[in-house]
């Protein structure tokens, strides 16, 4: 018999150890603008035509009605008519796109006069659409975006819909977990979401388990000298120890991340972009440094910033790199088993090794929900809502059956339908009891910027990393004037 799962986090991470270990960033509203997008043109009339507008404004309350429904979302789905925009970085045969897709033509089955566009963009291309977007009030319906710090500006100029209301409204916030509306809510600085989740993830690195016994490695690092110890022994026996995927940038930020929160703690990120430190500060310089000797000693292999994100995956489920840093949603990757040459059980996990456990203690993980979608205040009206329901009621279950991939919904399976990396990802994600941020998740664009399109010059030497974390500071610096 199957039963109601909310995942294994939900026992931990949505607890106050997730809000102290993630910093939040700043905004000048912490509860945006909320109401219907739905307006209603008032016909001027004069005396003489009294009678002709009261007919008029009849019929057209008549036709409100029928487009808006009841506002009764307990019973059936009233079929209202939609022509529904998604704006979305992934491919409809890719990742969250085939997730999205699914789910838009499982609603239709239910709505038969909901009709979608899905409308695709390059995630280099992304912020600067939307912000494009936005400026002409043109938002999509629906549209994929980056938590945290990006969503802020959106909120404050009431750009884009209270979602926790709209949940509460439709009865539908039970099915978004605790643990990934509080993480949102920490990332936007809100007491609300304004954003659903598309994965609540942790973060860390995988590794080839056949690669480690090649090169003599029995067990997995705990401490950071240990696995600085295994990328060499891995290089000495002729094994890349590393891929990275630069060519996407933030695979390689990432890595930059993971020293600096272990050695700095989970909130050196927020000093920095709070202005309390500097991001030329010692620690910083030596985080950026430490990724530049790996690069150095050849542990990324040839060609690292020629790489990209999937191409890094494929070589580590081929044996062509021992170990590659992501988060949980690369499961989806593991779990195909024409992608994934190691087989079911030929991949590990281990998180961030530790530097300092009294600084970041080795059950600290980077925790995200990866790209989410947000949705126009504007375009929000009765046929949305019901949508939404639907999605936010399903999508949990679409993910676990065509992915074995956790989103932040409820689901409902058997533990035996689980493929052993979707457990592996629960039982690390039940290991969490604190967590820290993406290494660009307190950073305005500008700053991101820097730290994204300078961190590929990092890696070839052609930057020392005093002057790509000076490259930040300065970005910084700017925004703030």
């Amino acid at each position: 018999m199957k039963k109601k799962v909310l995942a294994a986090f939900m026992s931990t991470v949505m607890l106050a150890g997730v809000l102290a270990g993630c910093g939040s960033s700043s905004s000048s509203s912490s509860s945006g603008s909320t109401g219907s997008a739905e307006t209603t043109a008032a016909a001027e009339t004069s005396a003489a035509a009294e009678t002709a507008a009261a007919e008029t404004t009849e019929a057209a309350t008549t036709e409100a009605a029928a487009d808006t429904g009841s506002g009764d979302f307990s019973g059936e789905d009233p079929q209202l008519t939609k022509d529904f925009h998604i704006l979305s970085i992934w491919a409809e045969d890719n990742d969250n796109g085939v997730l999205i897709n699914q789910i838009c033509k499982d609603y239709q089955k239910v709505n038969p006069n909901f009709t979608y566009e899905y409308e695709l963009v390059s995630s280099d291309d992304l912020r600067q659409k939307i912000s494009t977007l936005a400026a002409s009030n043109d938002l999509p319906d629906m549209f994929v975006y980056e938590s945290g710090k990006p969503i802020v500006d959106l909120i404050d100029a009431g750009q884009i819909t209270d979602i926790g209301a709209l949940l509460k409204e439709t009865g539908s916030s039970d099915y978004v977990t605790p643990a990934a509306t509080s993480l949102l809510e920490t990332l936007s600085g809100t007491d609300t979401i304004y954003d659903l989740p598309l994965g609540l993830n942790v973060e860390g690195f995988w590794y080839n388990k056949a690669l480690f016994e090649q090169a003599g490695i029995t067990k997995t690092p705990d401490t950071w000298d240990e696995f600085e110890e295994d990328l060499k022994t891995l290089k000495d026996a002729g094994i890349q120890p590393l891929s990275c995927g630069a060519a996407d940038k933030w695979g390689a930020t990432r890595l930059i991340n993971a020293y600096t929160v272990r050695t700095m703690g989970a909130d050196a990120m927020q000093k920095a972009a709070d202005g309390d430190t500097n991001y030329t500060d010692d620690g910083y310089v030596a985080a950026a440094q430490k990724i530049q000797d790996w690069a150095n000693a050849g542990y990324f292999g040839e060609g690292v910033n020629t790489v990209d994100m999937n191409t890094a995956g494929s070589m580590l489920m081929t044996g062509k790199a021992a170990i590659f840093y992501n988060g949980s949603w690369f499961t989806s990757n593991l779990n195909d088993t024409t992608a994934n040459q190691a087989g079911p059980d030929g991949i590990g996990f281990f998180n961030v090794p530790v530097v300092d456990p009294s600084i970041s203690p080795a059950d600290s993980y980077s925790m995200n929900c990866g790209n989410i979608l947000c949705l126009s205040q504007d375009k929000t009206d009765e046929a949305t809502k019901w949508f939404v329901k639907y999605f936010v009621e399903h999508i949990g279950d679409v993910a676990m059956e065509m992915q074995g991939s956790v989103k932040g919904y409820t689901y409902t399976t058997e533990a035996s339908d689980m493929s052993g990396y979707t457990q592996l990802v629960l039982d690390e994600i039940d290991k969490a009891k604190s967590a820290f941020t993406w290494y660009e998740a307190t950073m305005n664009s500008e700053v991101s910027d820097a730290a994204q399109q300078n961190v590929q010059t990092l890696l070839s030497g052609e930057m020392s990393a005093q002057d790509y974390m000076q490259s930040i500071q300065d970005a910084k610096d700017m925004s703030d004037m």
